[in-house]
């Protein structure tokens, strides 16, 4: 066998939905794209979105089906194999995780930022702190989500969490900052 034809064959199974919700209100539109985002789904053409097979993603998606029926659309939800492009769709689903993985770096850059201004104006102070703190659990709730979708090996989770770790290498000199400037009062 080829290589390619090894790739296709280890390709992951999938789950289709392929949905119709009513034209208006358009927030009914709105909902079903927001909640397919929410749990990582591509969407391979207009109104069919993909997930790798898994049971949890089976849940979500047939608790949508479910919830598309009673906004008055219909849905079909299919468990299927991609005979081929398997490498392209899963491109497009590890593009989709790299966008959020990158969106989390650019956010790492800002909070960095953030300290930087912090530490310039001498705002050592513990609520301060205590800010950056919670920013930076936010930073990493965010990354833990897109980890948990990402089954499929984006390329950019090392340099997220690489720029978590900055960021946490950053607070822990502010902290330290912190501890000295309040010490000292």
């Amino acid at each position: 066998m080829t290589d390619a034809a090894d790739r296709e064959q280890a390709a992951p199974g999938w789950l289709m939905l392929v949905y119709r919700v009513p034209r208006e209100p358009t927030r009914l539109r709105a909902s079903v794209w927001r909640r397919l985002k929410s749990i990582g789904a591509v969407y391979l053409q207009n109104s069919a979105a993909v997930l790798p097979e898994s049971s949890s993603h089976e849940r979500s998606l047939r608790s949508l089906r479910k919830d598309i029926g009673e906004m008055g659309g219909t849905a079909q939800l299919m468990r299927c194999d991609v005979l081929a492009g398997a490498a392209e769709v899963t491109a497009i689903y590890n593009a989709a995780r790299d966008e959020e993985y990158e969106e989390i770096i650019d956010r790492c850059r800002g909070f960095r930022a953030e300290i930087d201004k912090e530490t310039t104006a001498e705002k050592f102070t513990y609520a301060e702190l205590e800010e950056n703190d919670e920013d930076l659990a936010k930073l990493r709730g965010w990354f833990d989500k897109v980890r948990l979708r990402d089954s499929l090996g984006a390329d950019r989770r090392a340099a997220a969490e690489q720029a978590l770790q900055g960021c946490a290498a950053v607070l822990d000199v502010f902290a330290d900052q912190v501890y000295l400037a309040e010490d000292g009062r």
